[in-house]
């Protein structure tokens, strides 16, 4: 109890601390002793990287259980009796497949009535593995999009990982890369046919044509058979703004072309591109999320009430289809709301295939898949028809994919403890199952139950809590949450290598428990719920996440000695603030390719472009409400902070290693309990092998096990045998 009250005396003081910085003047071009690391691939920095991954190797692969969790986790990610993840395009399902024998890819492809059978006949479209053999590079698959046709495709392929990726065009039917096609260079672009022989594109020309975020800000057309400088400028973005890109949704019909001009994070315009490449502005607000198309129907989310300028009131969060044709011909359009969200619930995803409109509709957190159809046309005009399809319940459900061409759908529902069910629907009667991944631990023995906690303002904070059934006292327990851009935690079953991944074979089955919180600044009870921890109002993700960790102790499923905390990107900016703020929570930390210097945020990768969800600490006012949390700004000499092991990779260009290299180097100056773990590659993820991704959870998990208390006995097996 003492321990506890004199870490809470600390945070409080450096709490008084930061309001002392901000009036000391400190700025983002203040400087700083451990900024020499923000050379990202420079001999020193890398050399301080390859002394702390041979301190990390050493305290964690040396422990016996490493190689275990290792291995188990590997058996996993290449386990053939995984689902692989279809993608619908014009009657044919495409799949990006990894696998012991495939490290780098397969591309490939069957019928639907193909991989609707038990072993699918795979086409394979592009060996990535042999590709890289054949230029001697190592590129990373990061998607492909294809003409309507499907006789051409621009494949994008990434050196390292990172978001910057290479555009190619590809011959899917001769398995080639295209003499003369088209093709981009290394650069943050974003591509896509309108027909055959024409694409919209952004890229970077050159001097000028890139946002101060650092992302293409012009679009333009490019005719096939004509030089990339002939290329059409169709529209231009500000330097200010965060982006400019193509969008073309292929109809059965033909193609529809927008440009989408991203103002903020979380503001977006329109405009719809005619066929002689002029932009013309959609009447919406910027507070509209454009989903897709059917027919002539565009389908948007709002973020923000609107009141159309006919005086139409539409409410936030609400699904909403409107006639395109009308914006286009300059006609008052009628706006039809399919859903309007309650206070507990939330839109997690919209897909629109030719047919219908499917939309994963969540209350308080668990899932359900409702199909929007136009009925047919009467005197009152048009009416849309909401059904709600038969799926299991009490867990998380999801649109794997739709058909533009075709009445094909694919959905997916799991749970905490119910591994992966794919279903095909083909329009008609109820969705049928086609798929299922097999237990990859034993869950016999385990339970999930809901809780709320409630925050520093009273705010009731839902959270999941995973455990052995026969639970008796107190267990080492994984803490995880986001808390930001719009981004929700639902239940899933470990097999996501962006959350916590197999802690049901690395964690569960030895005895521990998991706890997931779904903190605001997460989208899961809409976008209210997200703006609630924007910019100054932030604070409220990290006193949410305390509260749900306090009341685990409270509750007493766990003690502060033994509870962990976990999270990457923004998360890793809320598991390190949380940290310092209030390490008498906390009994060990895993930082992942995290922001952590919100001082400097926006100097580093695409940090300009969440001006809109942290503030500008270039601005005073914002760099006030800023200081008060930023982790780097407030770790001091003397803190008593529980140990913490940072994450990152070299080739991250979103975040960048910065952040993760500089707070690992500054506290472990000052005396704290630090580990650090830098791979090559990855990007802005957890690994582009399924090698990658086994080394880092195995990493984590045995770091926990190793500082969450020898008591636990989870590091010598536990009592729940793991299945293996």
């Amino acid at each position: 109890m003492a321990r506890g009250k004199l870490f809470f005396v600390a945070g409080a003081a450096i709490c008084t601390a930061s309001v002392a910085l901000a009036a000391a003047g400190l700025t983002p071009d203040s400087p700083d002793p451990w900024l020499w690391l923000s050379d990202i691939h420079g001999a020193k920095p890398l050399q301080w990287v390859a002394g702390q991954n041979e301190k990390t190797f050493a305290a964690l692969k040396s422990d016996p259980e490493y190689q275990i969790d290792h291995d188990a986790i590997l058996a996993v990610l290449n386990a053939n009796d995984r689902i692989p993840e279809p993608e619908l395009h014009n009657g044919v399902v495409r799949n990006f497949w990894q696998d012991k024998a495939h490290v780098r890819g397969l591309w490939r492809e069957t019928t639907v009535a193909d991989y609707a059978t038990a072993s699918p006949h795979w086409n394979v479209l592009l060996d990535v593995d042999k590709l890289d053999a054949d230029e001697h590079r190592n590129w990373v698959f990061l998607g492909a999009s294809c003409a309507p046709s499907g006789t051409r495709c621009l494949v994008r392929l990434s050196p390292g990982g990172g978001d910057a990726s290479v555009v190619r065009e590809y011959d899917p039917k001769k398995k080639a890369f295209i003499d003369g096609g088209f093709t981009l260079p290394v650069a943050k672009s974003s591509a896509a046919y309108l027909d055959d022989d024409t694409i919209l594109f952004a890229t970077d020309f050159g001097k000028g044509s890139l946002t101060t975020s650092g992302y293409p800000r012009i679009v333009k057309m490019w005719k096939r058979g004509t030089p990339l400088g002939a290329a059409k400028v169709v529209y231009e973005a500000g330097e200010n703004d965060v982006s400019a890109r193509p969008r073309v949704f292929q109809l059965p019909a033909g193609s529809v072309a927008l440009v989408e001009r991203q103002v903020s994070f979380f503001q977006t315009g329109y405009y719809y591109v005619t066929r002689d490449g002029v932009a013309d502005r959609i009447d919406l607000p910027l507070d509209a999320d454009v989903k897709g198309m059917t027919g002539d129907w565009l389908v948007f989310t709002l973020r923000k009430d609107w009141t159309t300028p006919e005086g139409q009131a539409l409410k936030q969060g609400s699904l909403i289809a409107v006639s395109l044709s009308a914006f286009a011909m300059k006609i008052p359009p009628e706006f039809f709301v399919l859903y309007t969200p309650g206070p507990r619930d939330t839109i997690d995803e919209v897909s629109v295939g030719r047919d219908a409109i499917y939309a994963a509709i969540y209350h308080n957190v668990t899932g359900s898949i409702h199909r929007f159809k136009l009925g047919p046309p009467s005197r009152a005009g048009a009416k849309w028809n909401d059904t709600v399809l038969d799926l299991p319940q009490g867990g998380s459900t999801r649109v794997t994919a739709t058909d533009d061409f075709g009445p094909e759908a694919y959905f997916e529902y799991e749970s905490f403890l119910k591994p992966v069910t794919l279903y095909a629907y083909d329009g008609q009667g109820e969705p049928k199952e086609i798929k299922s991944e097999p237990a990859r631990f034993e869950a016999a023995g385990l339970q999930t139950d809901q809780y709320e906690a409630a925050s520093a303002d009273g705010t009731q904070v839902p959270y999941f809590y995973i455990h052995p059934k026969d639970q008796k006292g107190p267990l080492p327990t994984i803490l995880y949450a986001y808390g930001g851009f719009e981004l929700s935690n639902m239940p899933f079953y470990w097999n996501d290598g962006h959350k916590p991944l197999d802690a049901g074979q690395t964690w569960l089955a030895r005895g521990g428990a998991v706890a997931v919180a779904n903190i605001r600044g997460g989208g899961e009870f809409g976008p209210k719920w997200h703006q609630a921890a924007m910019k100054a109002n932030h604070q409220h993700a990290f006193d949410d996440f305390e509260a749900v960790a306090a009341d685990l102790a409270r509750r007493g499923l766990s003690t502060p000695r033994q509870i962990g905390s976990v999270g990457a990107s923004n998360g890793g900016l809320l598991v390190s603030a949380t940290m310092v703020q209030r390490p008498d929570l906390f009994g060990a930390v895993v930082c992942q390719r995290p922001l952590i210097d919100m001082l400097r945020y926006t100097h580093f990768g695409a940090g300009q472009s969440w001006v809109d969800e942290y503030g500008d600490p270039a601005n005073p006012v914002d760099r006030a409400w800023i200081l008060k949390y930023s982790p780097y700004e407030l770790v001091k000499k003397g803190g008593h902070y529980p140990p913490v092991f940072f994450i990152t990779e070299t080739s991250d260009d979103r975040v960048t290693p910065v952040f993760a290299r500089m707070m690992a180097a500054k506290m472990e100056a000052q005396g704290h309990d630090v580990l650090f773990y830098e791979s090559a590659e990855g990007g802005h993820g957890p690994g582009v092998t399924n090698e990658g991704q086994a080394t880092m959870w195995a990493l984590s998990y045995v770091y926990f096990a190793q500082k969450l208390g020898p008591e636990n006995n989870l590091a010598s097996g536990g009592t729940h045998a793991p299945k293996r």
